[in-house]
């Protein structure tokens, strides 16, 4: 990092800066518009790749998930800008929910009830401004591609209006209702949330055996006894449940409990539903403890009897625990079943418990009236829109697939808050008949703007009452593709249309594998059911990023990495190399030696390229005649840009990465620039060398943006000062040229070369001095003049048979933590049989027979030693054999 300071031009005097160098692109990438999309909703679509790029939740600052999924992101912009031309890379934020609502409450140390909603909503705007600045700055600093220009807000007036435009078309589709019945319920952020929204979390509690007395003096029993870990909702019971099967207590059907403390009675039922294998085989339903109970509740029309409230507080049903945590009641509750004799037997357990992901409070079950989309019926749909889409990585459709079969609710999309999208809905205060706002006057607030009718069309009451309630903010996250494609209710036509239809359906939507459930899947719906399209045509998902130890990063462990911490010491260039080292979708630990070895890897490109400029001008003429091992180059290197297309086109990041680095440092510096040191007035060479630069710096163009723009614009560049035209990221991406050449042998003859450089070097000959003679046994037709030219080989030999080579058995090494266990007081006598050459290795079989013994071959491993018996030094390479005299 240390390097003196350059001037503001490009230049590849001194060493690389990258502080300077990537400051300058960022600013001007960003000032002159390069990567800015123009829309033109008469281009063909075929000619624009758009990406459905994850807005971030303004709830904190930015993490190493974040650098890693934007870097994933601007890969594939970089490359299909080049490789097709139009690319829509816009960025968003998701302002609007339940995140950015606490994050302000956090923020200022207020609660949101104690404000309007206006007042509180205006205070979420300032403090997500905030944030949104930050993130703003941080994202351009990491030199992503995104066209600043095209930036939205889910809590933005435009989009407001798309979200309720989106409700509205829902609802008079018939896909949307409004009912009062059990949902699923927060007691933290004290609102309704969808099943996406919780996850399984296990935690430590209690089995409790209660006994419930029978009623009536010809009970068959006096007592029975039930298992639950929830004994606060006893005073909830609304009936008891046995299994028709169950032998042992069937003759409880039909019969009367009495709920021990409560003293109230209720009915003994028969349903199939009933887990016979847990516990007692009888269970409690009360209102409401889980799924099953809602089941029961609705299938048998039980009576509802509300024990929690919505903060997880005991209501008055409860008795003399009224006003305790459903925590505090479970104690005294158990407390007060011990003293009463109820309490048969209390042991620990540990079982996964249902909590918002969001606040990790485990879920209630409360009855109130919410909005829901109608998914279930559609469930089949939504499946084959997702076998519609290309999955990167494949396996990731497995994930989608398997949340959609265990779908068992529509979609909640109402929320109990005050930071959201307002329904733009009111409801006749006599009749409670929905009034829907016009599409016209899009975005309200019922709150505070009057309803579209001064009396109800149902009854013709004069009053109405305004929805308070809220979008979860998934139902606005869910419109991304609509929301940058521009959809909007047309009133002269009367139909929806696009602003840029262009880019519907989108290239690309790229996003983290932990919310194929929320994002993803979300989409799908509300996009199908608007469009009747499936919103994308390929999805990348990708992984999250672990600690070193494969753990996941979180503050409560210590340890977190910070992004900032890391671009302060490392180069942004080096940051990116190092999101490219894992495959797409794969969870994969940080580690500071990719990042280094970005850091080796600029360092090599950059003087690589100051090494071209001195043995080449920068726009030769290709000559009539490539040399041999020029052309073979050119080969190679068309083989290797066939690759990385494959690759890119892919979305294989790491593999284009590697193959790239691997042809990069090995053939072309190590090995080709030694060669070109030696033949640098030679015009073959001289195109060779420039033709492959300028290549190879296209080719690194998406990987390392900074660094690749430096070179490009110091050697290359045309002198336009419309950066939008000369920067090498807005290039042609490389097309394989046609070079043809035999290219095993060229790489036998560079293993040849190699194999005499590293020869003169440890007999401390100067690198053009004369070797006598050298005979190889290897493929290098074609390339011998190459070869006797660049190591100075007065007389090369061209071996048609191996020269002799005797092969003997160096040592034999023992797995002895499989043999010893296996052969116990017989390893010695194995040992010295090896020792005094009293063995029998059959190659055909894989065994080692030594000492009576047969020994399979994962249980040693042989050494061999080849000498050559001639006269001459025997050097040996990978697909070669040399003989110096």
């Amino acid at each position: 990092m240390d390097a003196p300071e350059q001037d503001d031009e490009p230049s590849l005097e001194g060493g690389y800066d990258p502080d300077a160098v990537e400051s300058r692109w960022q600013r001007r990438w960003i000032d002159e518009d390069v990567y800015a999309y123009e829309a033109d909703e008469e281009r063909d679509p075929n000619t624009v790749y758009a990406i459905d790029t994850p807005p971030p939740t303004v709830s904190g600052s930015l993490h190493m998930g974040h650098l890693y999924g934007s870097t994933l992101q601007d890969f594939a912009a970089r490359f299909q800008r080049m490789h097709d031309g139009d690319v829509l890379f816009p960025f968003g934020y998701d302002d609007n929910g339940i995140a950015s609502e606490r994050l302000t409450e956090s923020e200022l140390d207020i609660r949101h009830q104690d404000y309007e909603r206006r007042e509180f909503q205006e205070l979420c705007r300032e403090v997500c401004a905030e944030y949104e600045d930050d993130f703003t700055r941080k994202m351009q600093n990491l030199g992503t591609s995104i066209d600043w220009n095209n930036t939205y807000k889910t809590i933005e007036p435009r989009v407001q209006r798309i979200s309720q435009l989106s409700f509205l078309d829902l609802y008079e589709k018939g896909r949307e209702y409004r009912k009062k019945a059990p949902a699923i319920w927060c007691p933290e952020c004290e609102t309704a949330i969808s099943q996406v929204e919780m996850e399984d979390e296990e935690r430590g509690s209690h089995f409790n055996d209660i006994a419930f007395e029978l009623v009536g003096s010809d009970a068959p029993r006096d007592e029975f006894v039930i298992s639950t870990t929830r004994p606060e909702l006893i005073p909830a019971c609304v009936s008891v449940f046995v299994h028709p099967d169950d032998e042992e207590n069937r003759d409880l059907i039909g019969e009367t409990a009495r709920i021990p403390l409560f003293g109230h009675e209720v009915p003994i039922i028969e349903d199939e539903r009933v887990d016979m294998e847990k516990g007692s085989g009888v269970v409690m339903c009360c209102t409401f403890g889980d799924q099953n109970d809602i089941e029961w509740y609705q299938a048998h029309d039980l009576p509802l009897r509300v024990a929690i409230d919505e903060s997880a507080t005991m209501t008055d049903l409860a008795g003399p625990y009224e006003g305790m945590s459903t925590e505090e009641a479970r104690e005294a509750i158990v407390e007060d079943l011990e003293d009463d004799g109820s309490l048969r037997d209390r042991w620990e357990i540990s079982h996964a418990v249902q909590v918002h992901e969001r606040c990790d409070t485990a879920v209630e079950y409360r009855v109130s009236k919410q909005w829901y989309v109608e998914i279930l019926d559609h469930k089949e749909e939504y499946l084959e829109a997702g076998r519609e889409m290309d999955w990167y990585p494949e396996k990731m459709f497995t994930r989608y697939k398997h949340w959609i079969e265990g779908l068992e609710w529509d979609w909640l999309i109402s929320r109990q808050r005050d930071s959201g999208i307002p329904f733009p809905v009111w409801y006749c205060a006599d009749c409670d008949h929905e009034i829907m706002a016009e599409r016209t006057e899009l975005p309200v607030d019922p709150l505070s703007d009057e309803p579209p009718v001064s009396s109800c069309p149902e009854c013709g009451h004069d009053e109405f009452e305004a929805e308070d309630d809220v979008f979860d903010t998934w139902a606005t996250s869910s419109l991304t593709p609509l929301i940058n494609a521009g959809w909007d209710w047309d009133a002269e036509s009367e139909s929806f249309t696009m602003d840029n239809p262009e880019l519907y359906p989108f290239d690309l939507r790229p996003q983290g594998h932990d919310i194929i459930s929320f994002w993803l899947f979300h989409t799908v719906v509300k996009c199908y059911e608007h469009t009747g399209e499936v919103p994308f045509d390929a999805t990348m998902i990708n992984g999250h990023v672990l600690d070193e130890n494969r753990e996941k990063m979180s503050k409560s462990r210590g340890n977190v990495v910070e992004p900032d911490e890391v671009l302060s010491e490392y180069p942004v260039d080096a940051v990116r190399f190092w999101a490219a080292s894992a495959a797409v979708g794969d969870d994969f630990p940080y580690q500071e030696k990719d990042l280094t070895a970005g850091e080796k890897l600029l360092r090599k490109l950059w003087n690589a390229s100051k090494l071209v400029d001195t043995l080449a001008p920068a726009h030769p003429d290709e000559p009539a005649d490539l040399e041999a091992i020029d052309r073979w180059l050119l080969a190679e290197l068309d083989d290797a840009v066939a690759d990385l297309t494959a690759h890119l086109e892919d979305y294989e990041f790491a593999k284009a990465r590697d193959r790239l680095r691997t042809f990069f440092w090995n053939t072309f510096c190590d090995d080709y620039l030694e060669i070109a040191k030696t033949r640098e007035d030679e015009p073959s060479t001289q195109y060779a060398l420039r033709t492959a630069h300028r290549t190879f710096l296209e080719l690194w163009a998406p990987f390392l943006p900074h660094a690749t723009e430096e070179i490009w614009q110091a050697v290359y560049s045309d002198g336009s000062e419309n950066l939008g035209e000369s920067s090498i990221h807005t290039r042609d991406w490389p097309d394989p040229q046609g070079y043809e050449a035999d290219l095993a042998a060229g790489e036998t003859a560079m293993e040849v070369i190699s194999a005499l450089r590293r020869y003169k070097s440890e007999h401390q000959l100067p690198l053009n001095s004369d070797l006598e003679s050298v005979a190889v046994y290897g493929a290098i037709d074609g390339f011998e003049d190459a070869i006797k030219h660049v190591m100075h080989v007065r007389d090369l030999a061209v071996l048609e048979e191996p020269p002799e080579i005797t092969t003997e058995v160096a040592s034999i090494d023992l797995d002895y933590s499989s043999v010893g266990p296996k052969f116990g007081s017989k390893v010695g006598e194995i040992d010295a049989g090896i020792e005094s050459g009293e063995y029998e290795i059959d190659d055909d079989a894989g065994v080692l027979r030594v000492a009576g013994e047969e020994l399979a071959d994962d249980l040693f491993a042989v050494e061999l030693e080849r000498t050559y018996s001639g006269e001459g030094e025997m050097i040996e390479t990978e697909s070669a054999v040399l003989i110096l005299e």
